[in-house]
């Protein structure tokens, strides 16, 4: 037989009361964070994009302040420094240069240049040069470095004696400038032709496709210096960089269009789309309210990614000689040396401002990577 065990009821006494426990009360907040912050965090994570950020804002910050370091006047001609190699430095009781004293090769007609250090020019530091004003208000003459006697030359000097380091700093105004400002045109048109064409389709969005066909066939480079060959050439400086800066922004907008286009189909047959509309919001409160905010995020890092393609159009031009010209200072006017074989041999030091169009090329390309990925919801 099997012994089956009884089991007792339990009595109130076998049970000892529970402590209760205090559970505190979770904030609604926690684990909330701003989209924005969760695009900075992910932007971090690419140490060549924040390195590539910094570097690109240092060469705004010395385009800005060009007079201050430069320490020769960028538009000073002297023949007497005709390609003059980079100034020797040494140190005589401080930073100096070595004299430099030029000398005419009577056989092969070429000008060299004979540096002695022994009579060593002392630098200067915040010394005074030729006058300026900052931030175009203030009128000062003072300069990061400057010499009492010859020339400082840091990248050497062009054809015509001018200083190439102070020029560059200065074509930075013109090279880096032309290419935000072109992107931004051409982001505000592709913006507005892209959601235009995505949401009302139809007809509306064949004619502006094909329109956009039209535009992309065309070689890029052709068209572009064939307007810029038809500006006059007397024309202003200044008028000639928004000249330059429209025409390279008629072309750069097609391709932002579309992939705006794509981004506003996609979001127009999303619910929130359809509950506006079910609301009586109107068709352009659900553009400026749902659609054009939800492609924010891609238009920036595109149009951050068509910088660098309007930097190097316009160095391109202006190498050609059909972009900015000279009294115009820029990397593709600078450039105009080195397009001779022979000046290119026996001058190396005129295709350094090539150098900062490399590098401004390459930052904002990893820039634009860093950005790309950090807008990303899926990365």
């Amino acid at each position: 037989m099997v012994q089956q065990e009884v089991i007792a009821p339990e009595t109130e006494e076998d049970h000892e009361p529970e402590e209760l426990v205090e559970v505190p009360l979770v904030d609604s907040k926690v684990g909330e964070i701003p989209q924005w912050r969760l695009m900075l965090m992910r932007f971090r994570r690419s140490k060549l994009a924040v390195v590539s950020g910094i570097v690109l804002i240092l060469i705004y910050l010395a385009a800005i302040f060009a007079p201050f370091l430069s320490p020769n006047d960028p538009a000073k001609v002297d023949q007497n420094y005709k390609f003059a190699k980079p100034s020797s430095w040494t140190w005589s009781g401080g930073p100096a240069i070595c004299r430099t004293t030029q000398e005419i090769d009577p056989i092969n007609i070429t000008t060299t240049y004979k540096t002695d250090c022994n009579n060593a020019i002392p630098i200067h530091f915040f010394g005074k040069g030729f006058d300026y004003k900052v931030l175009g208000i203030i009128p000062t003459d003072r300069h990061l470095m400057t010499v009492s006697d010859g020339k400082l030359l840091i990248f050497g000097a062009d054809s015509n004696g001018r200083d190439i380091f102070s020029r560059t700093i200065y074509g930075a105004r013109v090279s880096m400038t032309i290419g935000l400002l072109g992107v931004a045109i051409a982001t505000i048109l592709g913006s507005i032709i892209g959601t235009i064409s995505g949401y009302a389709r139809g007809a509306t969005d064949n004619i502006i496709q094909r329109f956009i066909e039209v535009i992309i066939s065309i070689p890029t480079l052709p068209l572009w210096a064939t307007m810029a060959a038809v500006l006059p050439q007397d024309m202003t400086v200044t008028k000639r960089y928004f000249v330059m800066t429209i025409i390279l922004s008629l072309v750069a907008w097609t391709g932002l269009a579309r992939q705006v286009r794509g981004k506003v189909m996609a979001y127009k047959s999303a619910d929130y789309v359809a509950a506006a509309r079910s609301a009586g919001s109107s068709h352009m409160r659900i553009i400026t309210t749902h659609l054009l905010p939800n492609a924010t995020s891609h238009i920036v890092a595109v149009a951050m990614l068509a910088v660098p393609a309007t930097i190097l159009a316009e160095t391109a031009l202006s190498f050609l000689g059909i972009g900015m010209l000279d009294p115009a200072i820029s990397w593709g006017v600078l450039l105009q040396d080195a397009s001779k074989l022979d000046v290119l041999t026996q001058y190396p030091w005129v295709l350094i401002p090539g150098l900062f169009v490399i590098l401004a090329i390459t930052c904002f390309q990893l820039l634009g990577d860093g950005i790309r990925d950090a807008v990303d919801p899926y990365s």
